[in-house]
């Protein structure tokens, strides 16, 4: 890609560099996502090689090193990042990635039922398929999306949630199918994000069936309110994993939770104007900047499996929160300068300049085309594209 980028320092909160931090007006970050999303398109949707024209599915590695297909929630991440680029491109060859994409998801799905193919036995991962369909409506208004999003929701996901006077987790949402006795932050943050999503999309549905729009905010609240109560820490903003069948707390953190929670409260925080969403959502940023960025000022290493998404889901739900008007202003400058910071490190050093590709490390690129994992590849486009709609700071 020819003249992709120039840099220049901005002085601002501290970070250990060691390149420069890139100004958004410097930087083309526009064109960055393009070759991004144009080298996710070439390298991993199965379609594009010989041989295999109707796969309608992302390869879980690069020039189909790895084609195996037990890995169904990054298909929802890969389209989230089609509909990224068709948002902020207007244009019909991103749009014509979803009547491919909703007939090939389902079709590769390992563990879909006969009753309905988008089921899988991994709650969560059916939530990343809802949230990727609910932006497909968002951006189409075909509401067929919509409704299977709603469909998927109210049998699949809120189904699982746990009596409330069940000992010792009193509510819930299911981590797994078959394992109903862990209640993980993975299923309960994004829950929250669909049902409140669904809320604020309701009145713009013909048909939005007849669960009255009200039990979806009800849902969200004591959706998020659960996972509050028993998996985030008010005091140092940090999202413990999950809660087991024993009431013991995982101590693990993790980049995708910290990332849903925050988004979670700030879409509860739009509903209802309460300001104590928005300060959770604040001090969860907090906690990864101040506790999970111990490498050069970033954050760790992802360079394969499930771990590759985890950053990239953070970084979606971060730039909505620095976006908010509002934010404080300590708050936003500090939020803004780290994700810049993150930025200008990937793209100076993680991403590979001829072919675009990113393979999870920070500070060095894939050398070759092949073999590159699809999970941190979709985490470097979600930092693009969240460059591209980041606001800039105020003068």
């Amino acid at each position: 890609m020819k003249n992709i980028l120039l840099f220049i320092l901005v002085v601002g909160f501290c970070f250990p560099v060691q390149t420069g931090a890139a100004d958004k007006k410097s930087t083309n970050w526009d064109e960055i996502a393009d070759g991004m999303v144009q080298a996710l398109i070439k390298h991993f949707w199965g379609a594009n090689f010989e041989g295999y024209t109707d796969r309608y599915y992302f390869n879980y590695e690069s020039d189909l090193a790895n084609m195996t297909t037990g890995h169904y929630w990054p298909q929802a991440h890969a389209m989230d990042v089609i509909v990224d680029a068709y948002k902020r491109t207007s244009q019909k060859q991103y749009l014509n990635f979803y009547p491919l994409w909703w007939k090939g998801a389902p079709k590769y799905n390992f563990s879909g039922k006969e009753i309905d193919p988008w089921w899988n036995d991994f709650v969560d991962d059916m939530e990343w398929m809802v949230l990727a369909q609910l932006r497909m409506y968002e951006t189409t208004q075909r509401e067929e999306y919509f409704r299977k999003a709603k469909q998927m929701y109210n049998d699949w996901i809120w189904s699982t949630w746990g009596p409330e006077n069940e000992e010792p987790w009193k509510g819930g949402i299911t981590w797994k199918t078959d394992v109903n006795k862990s209640k993980n932050a993975c299923s309960n943050g994004p829950a929250a994000i669909i049902a409140a999503r669904i809320y604020t999309m309701y009145d713009e549905i013909i048909d939005p069936g007849k669960k009255p729009k009200e039990a979806y905010l009800q849902e969200a609240v004591k959706i998020y309110s659960w996972l509050r109560e028993y998996l985030y820490d008010a005091k140092t903003g940090k999202v413990c994993d999950n809660i087991n069948a024993k009431g013991k707390i995982s101590p693990d953190v993790y980049t995708y939770n910290q990332g849903t929670f925050i988004g979670a409260a700030h879409e509860l925080y739009k509903i209802t104007g309460d300001k104590q969403y928005l300060e959770d959502a604040v001090n969860a940023a907090d906690y990864v900047i101040d506790h999970m960025s111990g490498n050069n000022g970033v954050l760790s290493d992802a360079t394969s499996g499930d771990g590759g998404l985890f950053h990239g889901i953070f970084f979606r739900y971060f730039v909505r929160l620095i976006n908010d008007p509002d934010l404080n202003d300590i708050s936003r400058r500090k939020f803004h300068t780290y994700i810049t910071h993150c930025a200008t490190v990937m793209v100076e050093n993680g991403i590979n300049k001829e072919s675009m590709l990113y393979g999870g490390k920070w500070w060095s690129a894939p050398t070759s085309t092949k073999g590159v994992g699809l999970t941190p590849h979709l985490s470097g486009c979600m930092l693009m594209e969240a460059m591209c709609i980041l606001k800039p700071l105020p003068k």
